[in-house]
């Protein structure tokens, strides 16, 4: 049974009884001029005595979210979008048929209010109402134990409402815009370019992942969501746009974690005439960036760990770290059969056959991620696990990439780009020869693609970094479902 059924049947009758009053339960012609911010910052240090010579009045809207009710007089707590403030409703200020419709009022109501300030003897700043007005009649109760439930689907599926009562969850949705908004900024003044490139292709491409599919009717063909914007921010700096970036929404058919969501933010960005050591600074500077001006400093907590940002930030490269962290000679990690026997014997299920190099990546996620809590740059990944990056030069079977882990987890993925179209072509017919398995539906040559890197792509570095993980970092939060307003949610059971 619906708990709040019996409170929805009360105010259903106060909503019928206001009608007939003549009430207008929804009227759209109020004018804000302040909000709870605005006076708490101008009088909230503002003594009793200085408050009294004050005689402005000010109005403010918001939804009511406590009250105590005395008689002919009442404390209402309202919020608006930037906090709360207390207000004093009594009858002989507003007037008796004011103060009777004030009667008919519940929590979660907006109203609109006009008063003078004054301190309550327990030196909260208060708006002593001159007049008070009814803007939107709610028919629901808000949840009175909603800090005590457990249920987060509860919480994700009503999003409206944990954003409502919990003021955390209020700033972690904040801070994620100012978080992208110090991105733009960032970039903005090195002279990149914000562009956006199609969310729906006829190939995915970009990276190996499994893409949604979807068909469009008046063209009679099938079209996917993009899994990254990779290959059209290529065609771009093709184009002659040195300095590139997009925040994208990226859509990939997998599964659902803490870490991952079918639906996720990244920023990607290409440099042309920069290599992966200087997407590597610029990743360490813009990081710092953000997160002096977010948190006002380097050091953050994030699940229970002290994490420093202050650079130079720990470059190892992918042998050093597995090498570092695991019982393991790098011999073993070069030769197949050492490096797959190694793998096995971690518990981690691989099929001989496997490229040598998926087998190096999977070791180091198993014995090595999990312990790069402080920045750290993992470099040199091998080439048949990269196939749009940049050979080594004095490594071939190694490529010119970093990935970056933050708190145990990837944040960001760079490297030299690939520009040789006779390289690139080989990688992708391999690709697709090994086929992974069948879980790239729809991938195909990109001819496309391939023909515009033909025409000449100028050394280039390119960049990935999850915006949602980057949050999750400044939130402290344990989850990435926290840090989305909406995540993906099964149907609800009726």
């Amino acid at each position: 049974m619906d708990e709040s059924r019996p409170l929805m049947v009360q105010r259903l009758r106060k909503i019928e009884d206001l009608k007939k009053e003549g009430v207008n339960l929804f009227p759209n012609d109020v004018r804000v001029e302040k909000t709870s911010e605005d006076l708490v910052n101008r009088f909230g240090q503002a003594t009793p005595d200085e408050l009294k010579v004050v005689k402005e009045s000010f109005s403010l809207a918001g939804r009511i979210m406590a009250m105590r009710d005395f008689g002919k007089a009442a404390f209402i707590h309202i919020q608006d979008r930037k906090g709360k403030i207390q207000v004093y409703v009594r009858s002989d200020r507003v007037g008796k048929k004011a103060y009777n419709l004030f009667g008919k009022m519940d929590i979660g109501d907006f109203i609109g209010i006009t008063g003078t300030l004054f301190r309550t003897k327990t030196n909260e700043l208060t708006l002593d109402a001159e007049s008070i007005r009814l803007l939107t009649k709610s028919m629901r109760p808000l949840p009175e134990k909603w800090h005590g439930l457990r249920d987060v689907e509860i919480r994700y599926r009503q999003r409206y409402l944990d954003l409502l009562v919990n003021p955390k969850v209020r700033e972690i949705f904040i801070k994620r815009t100012r978080i992208i908004q110090l991105i733009r900024q960032f970039l903005d003044a090195r002279d990149f370019l914000e562009v956006e490139t199609p969310m729906m292709q006829s190939i995915p491409g970009g990276a190996t992942a499994r893409p949604f599919k979807t068909y469009h009717n008046a063209l009679d063909m099938d079209l996917y969501l993009r899994v990254a914007p990779e290959l059209y921010l290529k065609r771009l700096v093709i184009g002659g746009l040195e300095r590139v970036y997009e925040v994208n929404r990226n859509f990939r058919n997998e599964g659902i974690s803490t870490q991952h969501n079918p639906e996720f933010t990244m920023l990607e960005l290409y440099q042309s005439y920069a290599t992966f050591e200087d997407l590597m600074a610029l990743t360490e500077e813009m990081f710092c960036f953000i997160v002096g001006n977010v948190l006002g400093g380097l050091e953050l907590e994030h699940q229970g760990e002290r994490i420093d940002l202050s650079p130079p930030w720990k470059r190892l490269t992918i042998e050093e770290a597995i090498v570092q962290w695991g019982a393991v000679d790098h011999k073993a990690l070069q030769d197949y059969d050492k490096a797959l026997e190694y793998a096995l014997g971690l518990g981690i299920p691989l099929e001989r056959g496997i490229p040598h190099g998926k087998i190096v990546t999977e070791i180091l996620g198993e014995i090595v991620e999990p312990n790069l809590i402080q920045p750290t740059f993992i470099t040199h990944y091998p080439t048949d696990v990269s196939p749009l990056s940049r050979r080594n030069q004095a490594h071939p079977d190694l490529v010119d990439r970093f990935e970056l882990f933050i708190g145990g987890k990837e944040v960001a993925n760079g490297f030299s780009e690939l520009n040789d179209p006779v390289d690139q072509r080989e990688r992708f017919v391999k690709q697709l020869e090994q086929g992974d398995g069948g879980e790239m539906e729809g991938h195909r040559l990109d001819e496309d693609f391939l023909q515009a890197l033909e025409y000449g792509m100028p050394p280039t570095a390119g960049e990935g970094i999850g915006v949602d993980r980057l949050v999750m970092l400044l939130t402290d939060s344990p989850s990435i479902r926290e840090v989305i307003l909406f995540p993906l949610l099964k149907p609800q059971r009726q």
